[in-house]
């Protein structure tokens, strides 16, 4: 790992590519107002490690104004897979309301729930108690398949049942390593993307993408190019949007601060979101300890035991033009202890967090 800060200054040369860097620089112009935003609020705190330990006075709740905004607080059921198929989605939904939930995020329509259940029911069940279907995964692509439910193989029905459900998007954690991972390769893949994307768009949805640590890895054959930088470049802004996975993000940082031939790359994942707020209208937050012997420079734990600062992220984000209204948050744990003890441990974290104790 690069010994970086979590918001170490990232360097003013981010790529090499000068048809990258002018699409960057293009897409990154979201107005005046939004980018003079973006600088104020990071031009003030640029110091401050992003995910330093956070203090039980900076966590400890106030009077003031919630980091949360009302309304905005989901779930990825992945995490709550066990408990889905033990006892069935109605179940789960009703813990999920009595700890303050306000959407989900499914991860299959099946998640081998206890009992056949079809997409009609499952949109009933999840406003029986009080939530929305915010978004879902579904595959990319999958290799001699042609019946795979992929948006490659499928797009059709993949929208159909995204449309059945009523969500507003709808997206996939694949990466775009379907041609490779050259610079080439990861355009081919944006064109996928930008299809989807259009497609989408026509049925009133949003196609995203959720990234995991390596898509901020650099490309094979440019090694000085970071591939999720030709991702945002070579993507329509009105046709792809972005889900980050922040504790993933922060990960790469650790990973990937670094070119191949050693020279420095910081970067900080909250000014990628800062910089286009608008292509984020997802987020998956998910915790992490700092340790610097692990791969990813973190071990997973629930939300509010890391070392993350989501008081100074969502607050940030929340203060971009339309923030509080066009950002979703959705909790995560790949594996967690226990599931429940989570989502009830990560909802009440969350919704503790203010803008200022008092």
């Amino acid at each position: 790992m690069s010994p970086q800060s979590p918001l170490s200054r990232p360097s003013r040369k981010t790529t090499t590519d000068p048809e990258l860097v002018h699409k960057l620089s293009r897409r990154g112009m979201l107005g005046v107002a939004a980018g003079a935003t973006a600088a104020a609020l990071l031009g003030a705190t640029a110091p401050t490690a992003a995910a330093a330990p956070t203090t039980a006075a900076a966590q400890a709740p106030g009077r003031g104004r919630p980091v949360l905004p009302p309304g905005r607080l989901g779930i990825q059921l992945y995490s709550l897979r066990d408990k889905v198929s033990t006892l069935g989605f109605a179940k789960v939904f009703a813990e999920l309301e009595r700890f303050g939930y306000d959407e989900v995020e499914y991860a299959g329509y099946t998640q081998g729930s206890a009992g056949p259940i079809t997409l009609a029911q499952l949109r009933q069940l999840t406003r029986d108690h009080g939530l929305r279907g915010i978004g879902s995964h579904v595959g990319y692509y999958a290799d001699g398949n042609p019946n795979a439910y992929t948006f490659a193989q499928n797009l059709t029905k993949v929208l159909d049942d995204a449309q059945a459900l009523g969500l507003k998007h709808i997206g996939t954690a694949s990466g775009p390593w379907r041609y490779g991972a050259t610079v080439d390769g990861w355009k081919q893949a944006a064109q996928d993307f930008n299809t989807y994307g259009a497609a989408a768009k026509a049925r009133g949805m949003k196609f995203y993408q959720h990234n995991h640590a390596e898509e901020f890895s650099f490309a094979t054959d440019k090694p000085d190019v970071r591939l999720y930088d030709v991702l945002l470049a070579e993507t329509d802004p009105d046709l792809v949007y972005l889900e980050m996975d922040i504790y993933w993000a922060y990960a790469a940082q650790f990973r990937f601060s670094k070119r191949v031939d050693g020279t420095p790359a910081p970067f900080d994942p909250l000014r990628y979101v800062l910089k286009q707020p608008d292509r984020y209208p997802l987020f998956h937050v998910k915790d992490g300890e700092h340790d610097a012997s692990a791969r990813d420079g973190y071990r997973m734990v629930d939300v509010g035991d890391g070392d993350i600062d989501y008081k100074r992220f969502i607050s940030a984000v929340s203060k971009t033009p339309g923030g509080r209204r066009d950002h979703h948050w959705q909790a995560e744990h790949d594996n967690p202890a226990e599931s429940f003890a989570f989502a009830r441990k990560s909802s009440a974290h969350l919704h503790s967090l203010r803008e200022k104790d008092c």
